[in-house]
Formats: structure tokens, C-alpha cells, sequence
């Protein structure tokens, strides 16, 4: 990815340099436990503990030359190993492993890590979301389906919508991140031709794994499908909420925005311009977690016991998706603390349509005292709809319908306006999504 996007921790864990140091914790864990059980001996091991090591570029400048970056690193290690003096104990390094049980148990190290710092940054957001929701609990808003005002809402509730969603996404990585906290040193087609399952589990524990029940040569990629899957389900709520603050910035609405520093522009050719260009970022990057979906999933079928058709895609997918979902996680944390809300424009543009939005109360009103429903929708409408069609005060005209009349007292009819009957649940919901009054 980029370094316009990657944070520097997600970045460190991404490196080359933090790549081969899981390999070679890897080897070591797998000398280690091999000598433990006599097939390698004790004293090679504490060499390769010791002294084991390596430089990025001589891996690079070797790999250059033959093609194989698991030989590479061997390699590059065999190298320093006999600089210190210790080259007859490098013949133990990577002994009975092939490429995969270090490749592939070394990912999951990497991975896990990553889950890690993700998890941290939806925590994160969270905490944000749950200080926002309750700043603007009773902050009314008209509610708009289709794009069209519809009944009112208060802009906690919708925020508290979007922490439930986190809390969801939040729930699958972990479970994927789990998923994905497996070792396998199982050989060539994973039948432990040259270590046992009991070597593999005893390695496994040093790396803080856990080994999986049955491999080919790799772990079976469903695991990382899983996570991506659930990275990009991140992404989608951050678009969503992304989205919803742009719409909400748009001149005719104006109810919230994203921050807007001092000194900062909007255009290059028009100075008034606040634009959501945050939100619109989010929006842009959560489409490509996305797609990178589709090639997770493609690396699931393989050749066999294994081919490296899905090596040359998770070198891609897997560092690209986890930085740019730890930047918009960072990014959306940034747009929701620092987001302007103006309550008073919400409620401007709540009162604009002169109480349309009170016609499904009004209907029901109706109803309930003895109105048959289809007459008392036919006439609510056709006081909606010239209300609508002339900029009139919709109430005001029911108010003066002779037929209305005959069943709502305007006592009963001002009470059909009232914004509370529509709000009277919101501490219900928000006792319901953060479990506290």
C-alpha cells in the first residue's frame, strides 16, 4: 500500500523486516521443540538462538539470484550463523520443514498481530461513537427514507445505530482473527512425512498457536477469505457512515459536517467550498477492501496439495486490506469526534414541510376514532399532497376539514403534531444498544 495510507504501526508490521522476523521465530520455535524430542541437537539449537539473524538486502540480493525467498532467508541466516562462527549448527535450521510450514505459520503470526492493532482501532471508535450518541440523544431530526423526509429520529439514534453495526464487525474479526491464530508444520502435502504431529503441536505452542486439524501444504485459505471478508464488512460500515455525513454536508441540508481546520481549502477555484473530502476518501478506499474480497475467496480453490497461484495475491491483499481498514478506522474516529452537528438547523429543516411529517400519526389518529382506514388515508393525503404541491401549512388545513372534524378534536389534532409520540422510545433503544439508562 502506499504511504499515503499506511500508519506507521500497521506499516512496521508489514515490513520485510517484520515479515522475516516471524520466518525465523518460526525456525527457531521448530529447533526448539525438535530438539526436545532428539532430532535436533540441543546445542545447535541454542546457537540458532543465539545467533541466528539476517539482512533484509542480502535476503533480496540472494533471492535475485535464485528465486526462492524461503532459500533466501535460509540462506542469509546460514550466512551470519557462520560469521559468528556456528555455519555447522545452520544445518539444523529449517531441518524437515518445508517452505509453507514457515511461510504459512509465520502469516498467522503477522496477521495476528494486525487483528490486534484493528481490533484496538474499532475499540477505539467505538468508545467515540458511544460519546457522540449520547451527546445528541434528544437532538431531533427529520428521519428521510428515500431521500425524502419521512418521521422524525434524533441524530443519537442514528448514531447509535452505527456503534450496534461496529459492534457486530467488531465480533466477526475477532472470530476470524481467531480463525486465522493456526500453525501448520505438517511437510510437503501435509502427512508429517518428516515431523510428527506431536513436534508441530509443541512448535505451535511456542508461537502461541494452535495447529490445524489437517493441512495440504497450506493452510487452507477459507481462514484468510474469512478475514478479508470481515475487514471489508468494517469498511462498508465506515463507508456507511462516511456516506451519511457527506449527505448530511450538503448545502440544502447542513445538519452536520466533517471538521474543517483552520487554514485549510476547500478549492482551488472556489473559496467558499467546505467539502467532505474525509468522508469521501472512506468511500473511495472501502471499494477496494472490498473487491479484494472476490480475490480472497479465489485463493480458497488450489491445484492439488498446493500451488502458489493465491501467494502473489495475498502478498497484495492481505497488507493492503489491513492498512487501509486501520486508516479509516482512524480517519472515521477522527470525523466522529471532531464532527459538527447543528441541532438547530436540524430542526429547521424538520419544521420546513409545515407538519407533513406528522401525516402517519394523523392517519392513525383517525383510525382509532372510527375513521374507516382507506377513507382517512385518501383524505390525509389529498391535504398532503396540496400541502406539498403549495408550500402550505399541511396542519392548518387538516385543522379546518370538516370531516376531520367529525371524529379529532383539535385538541386531538394538535396532539397528532407533537413531536414526543414519536420519540417517547429513544431511552428504550439506547438502554437496548448500550445496556445502561
Amino acid at each position: 500500500m502506499i504511504a499515503r495510507y499506511t500508519r506507521p504501526a500497521m506499516g512496521r508490521i508489514f515490513s520485510d523486516q517484520n515479515r522475516f522476523d516471524q520466518w525465523l521465530q518460526v525456525e527457531l520455535a521448530a529447533s526448539e521443540a525438535l530438539a526436545e524430542t532428539g532430532q535436533v541437537p540441543c546445542e545447535a539449537a541454542q546457537a540458532l538462538r543465539a545467533h541466528a539473524s539476517f539482512d533484509v538486502e542480502r535476503i533480496h540480493e540472494i533471492e535475485r539470484e535464485v528465486k526462492h525467498d524461503v532459500i533466501a532467508f535460509t540462506t542469509a541466516v546460514a550466512e551470519k550463523m557462520a560469521a559468528a562462527g556456528h555455519a555447522d549448527a545452520s544445518r539444523w535450521l529449517h531441518y524437515g520443514l518445508t517452505s509453507n510450514d514457515v511461510v504459512d505459520t509465520a502469516q498467522a503470526l503477522v496477521l495476528h498481530q494486525a487483528s490486534k492493532l484493528l481490533l484496538e482501532g474499532a475499540r477505539a471508535l467505538s468508545a467515540s461513537l458511544e460519546r457522540r450518541a449520547w451527546e445528541f440523544k434528544d437532538a431531533v431530526q427529520i428521519g428521510r427514507t428515500h431521500g425524502v423526509h419521512a418521521e422524525p429520529i434524533t441524530f443519537g439514534l442514528k448514531i447509535a445505530l452505527w456503534y450496534d453495526e461496529l459492534q457486530r464487525n467488531t465480533a466477526r474479526l475477532e472470530s476470524a482473527a481467531e480463525d486465522l491464530r493456526v500453525g501448520k508444520i505438517s511437510g510437503a502435502v501435509g502427512t508429517f512425512g518428516h515431523i510428527g504431529p506431536e513436534a508441530e503441536e509443541k512448535i505451535c505452542a511456542r508461537l502461541s498457536l494452535k495447529p490445524a486439524p489437517i493441512s495440504s501444504q497450506v493452510i487452507a485459505r477459507d481462514r484468510h477469505a474469512a478475514w478479508v471478508a470481515a475487514l471489508a464488512l468494517i469498511s462498508a460500515t465506515l463507508e456507511k457512515i462516511a456516506l451519511e455525513i457527506r449527505h448530511l454536508q450538503r448545502t440544502e441540508v447542513r445538519e452536520a459536517e466533517e471538521p474543517f481546520s483552520e487554514g485549510q481549502k476547500g478549492s482551488s477555484a472556489m473559496p467558499h467550498k467546505r467539502n467532505p473530502v474525509v468522508c469521501e476518501q472512506i468511500c473511495g478506499l472501502a471499494r477496494v477492501v472490498r473487491a479484494n474480497v472476490q480475490a480472497a475467496m479465489e485463493n480458497i480453490a488450489l491445484w492439488h496439495e498446493r500451488d502458489i497461484s493465491h501467494s502473489s495475491v495475498e502478498r497484495v491483499i492481505l497488507a493492503d486490506s489491513a492498512v487501509l481498514t486501520d486508516y479509516m478506522l482512524a480517519r472515521t474516529r477522527w470525523l466522529i469526534e471532531g464532527m459538527r452537528v447543528d441541532p438547530g438547523r436540524m430542526r429547521r429543516n424538520l419544521e420546513s414541510t409545515h407538519g407533513l411529517i406528522h401525516s402517519g400519526q394523523l392517519l392513525l389518529d383517525l383510525a382509532a376514532a372510527g375513521m374507516l382506514r382507506e377513507q382517512a388515508y385518501h383524505i390525509v393525503q389529498g391535504h398532503a399532497m396540496k400541502a406539498w404541491e403549495t408550500d402550505g401549512d399541511f396542519r392548518a388545513s387538516v385543522a379546518s376539514d370538516e370531516q376531520v372534524l367529525r371524529y379529532l378534536s383539535p385538541e386531538k389534532i394538535y396532539q397528532a403534531f407533537t413531536l414526543d409520540r414519536h420519540l417517547a422510545n429513544v431511552d428504550a433503544i439506547f438502554h437496548r444498544v448500550f445496556q445502561k439508562t
